[in-house]
C-alpha cells in the first residue's frame, strides 16, 4: 500500500494548523508537504527583533473569549507564554478630538444614546436617541452594507466617528463597503430575531458582563510573551511536514489518482502528486489555482476584494512620555492642525498595552492603509516612517528620535467582506466539496482573526483526511 501524500499550500496560521491536524489525523507515516511562496512561515503572524525585543508586526493578539486559539496554545505547550493586555484604555480621534472608545457599543454601534454622548455632536445624539421611533428594521434575511444601514438610522457620525475606525482597524476596510452579516453577525441575528431598532439590537447582542461573585472578568484578548512566532514555530515542529519555502504554486489539476501541483518557476517547474490538497492562501491566489480545477469556486473567490496595509514599528527611548493608553484609532478624514491629512489609521502604544514588553525602549506601532488607499502605501520606507512619526507627534507631542524602526508591508493582506459575503463563501465551499480530496481555508472565508483562521484550517484538514482515509467518496 502506498504511503499517504497530502499537500498544504500556504504557510500562514490556517495552513500551519491544517498541516498540524493532518499529521494527527493521518499519522507518522503520511507525507505532508507544505509549500509557501514566501521565504518564511507565518503569513500575517510575524515577529521581528526591534531594539533587541521580540515584537509582533502582524497580528498581535487573538480573541481569548473564543476557545480555538487559547485551546491550541495550551495543546502546543505554550500556556505559560500566554499574556493579556494591561487594561489601559483605548481611544479614538474623531471630530478633531481624542476621546475614550465608548463602552456599551458593539463594534461602535451604540446600545443607547448616552453611551456615545462624549463622541457625537448634539445633532447626532438627537438622531441616535430618536432611532427607536423610526419604522422597524426588517432585513428579511437579506444582507446590507454596514454604512448604509447606520447612515439611514443614525446619520453620518456613528459610521464615520465610531464604526468606521473600528472596522478599519480589523479589516482595513470602510463601513460603506462591508457586509453587516459578515462583520457584525450578532447585530444581524438580533435584528432577525425581531429587534426593530439598532439601539435595541446592539443592547441584545452585547456580551453579558460577568458577575462580581464569579471572580475577575475573563480577558478579552491574549498574546504570547515571545511573540506569535512561537505559535508558528510550534505548529511547524509538530506538523513534521516537508516544508518548501520560496516556491510559488503555479498550477493545480485533478488526476485519476488524486491531485497534481506544479510548483517552482516557469523555467524550473516541479510536479507534486498527492492524494489531497488544502489551499490556505489569499483569495486572489486561490482563484488562480482553482480556475481550471473548480471554476465555480474560482469565480466566487474572484469577487472577494483585498486591502493592503503596512505596519510601522518604532522603538522610542526609555523615559519618553507616551500616553497611558493602549492606543488610538483615527477616523477617516481627520487632519493635523495644519490641515495635513493623517497617514496612520491607528496607533498601538504597545508598551502600555502589554506589560511584558517593558519600557526600555518603549514600543509603538502605527498602522497605515485602508481599502483603496494606494498612495500612502507607495511611499518609500523612510517617508512612511517620517509620516507616521509626524502623526504621532501631532497626537501625543512625542517627537523623540526612535532608536530602531521597522516597516512591514502587507500587500493584499486583508480580505474585504462585501455585501453578500456569507452567501458567496457558501457557494465557494459547495463547489469545493464537489471536488474530492480538496479543501480551502483562510481569512477570506469566515473571519480574519486568528481563532477563525484556526477553525478553517481544522475543518479543511478533517475534510482532506476523511477523503484520504476512505471515509468519504
Amino acid at each position: 500500500m502506498n504511503a499517504t501524500r497530502v499537500a498544504v499550500v500556504g504557510g500562514g496560521i490556517s495552513g500551519l494548523v491544517a498541516a498540524y491536524r493532518l499529521r494527527a489525523l493521518l499519522g507518522p507515516g503520511a507525507t505532508i508537504t507544505l509549500v509557501e511562496q514566501a521565504t518564511l512561515l507565518g503569513g500575517k503572524l510575524r515577529t521581528v527583533e526591534l531594539a533587541g525585543k521580540l515584537y509582533d508586526v502582524g497580528a498581535e493578539a487573538f480573541l481569548h473569549r473564543r476557545a480555538e486559539a487559547a485551546d491550541l496554545v495550551a495543546e502546543l505547550g505554550l500556556a505559560d507564554e500566554l499574556v493579556h493586555p494591561t487594561g489601559a484604555p483605548s481611544t479614538i480621534l474623531a471630530g478633531g478630538q481624542v476621546r475614550p472608545v465608548p463602552p456599551r457599543t458593539l463594534m461602535g454601534v451604540p446600545a443607547s444614546a448616552e453611551a456615545v454622548r462624549d463622541v457625537l455632536s448634539e445633532e447626532a445624539l438627537s438622531r441616535v436617541a430618536a432611532e427607536p421611533g423610526l419604522p422597524p428594521i426588517a432585513l428579511g434575511g437579506e444582507d446590507v452594507l454596514v454604512g448604509e444601514l447606520l447612515r439611514e438610522r443614525f446619520g453620518p457620525e456613528v459610521a464615520d466617528r465610531l464604526v468606521g475606525p473600528l472596522l478599519g482597524g480589523v479589516y482595513a476596510g470602510r463601513a460603506d463597503a462591508l457586509s453587516l452579516r459578515a462583520t457584525m453577525p450578532q447585530l444581524a441575528e438580533a435584528l432577525d430575531a425581531g429587534e426593530g431598532s439598532l439601539l435595541a439590537a446592539a443592547a441584545r447582542a452585547m456580551p453579558v458582563p460577568a458577575k462580581a461573585a464569579s471572580g475577575p472578568r475573563p480577558p478579552i484578548f491574549g498574546a504570547l510573551r515571545g511573540g506569535m512566532a512561537a505559535l508558528v514555530d510550534k505548529l511547524a515542529e509538530a506538523a513534521k511536514a516537508d516544508v518548501r519555502l520560496g516556491l510559488p504554486v503555479r498550477g493545480l489539476a485533478k488526476t485519476a489518482e488524486g491531485w497534481r501541483l506544479e510548483i517552482g518557476t516557469a523555467t524550473q517547474p516541479e510536479h507534486l502528486d498527492v492524494d489531497g490538497v488544502v489551499l490556505a492562501v489569499p483569495a486572489p491566489s486561490a482563484r488562480k489555482l482553482l480556475a481550471d480545477a473548480v471554476p465555480a469556486a474560482a469565480e466566487g473567490l474572484g469577487r472577494i476584494e483585498v486591502a493592503s496595509m503596512a505596519v510601522v514599528a518604532l522603538a522610542l527611548p526609555a523615559g519618553t512620555e507616551l500616553p497611558e493608553r493602549s492606543g488610538v484609532l483615527l477616523a477617516e478624514g481627520e487632519r493635523h492642525a495644519s490641515g495635513t491629512p493623517y497617514t496612520a489609521k491607528a496607533f498601538t502604544f504597545s508598551s502600555r498595552k502589554w506589560a511584558h514588553l517593558g519600557t526600555d525602549p518603549l514600543l509603538v506601532r502605527g498602522s497605515v492603509g485602508r481599502h483603496g488607499d494606494v498612495e500612502s502605501l507607495q511611499r518609500p520606507d523612510e517617508e512612511l516612517v517620517a509620516a507616521v512619526r509626524a502623526d504621532l507627534a501631532e497626537l501625543t507631542g512625542v517627537t523623540a528620535e526612535p532608536v530602531d524602526t521597522s516597516v512591514t508591508r502587507w500587500g493584499g493582506g486583508l480580505p474585504q467582506y462585501g455585501l453578500g459575503h456569507l452567501d458567496l463563501v457558501a457557494g465557494v465551499e459547495r463547489a469545493v466539496e464537489a471536488a474530492p480530496g480538496l479543501a480551502v481555508a483562510g481569512a477570506a472565508l469566515h473571519g480574519v482573526g486568528i481563532p477563525a483562521c484556526i477553525t478553517t484550517g481544522d475543518e479543511a484538514a478533517q475534510r482532506v483526511a476523511a477523503h484520504v482515509l476512505g471515509r468519504v467518496s
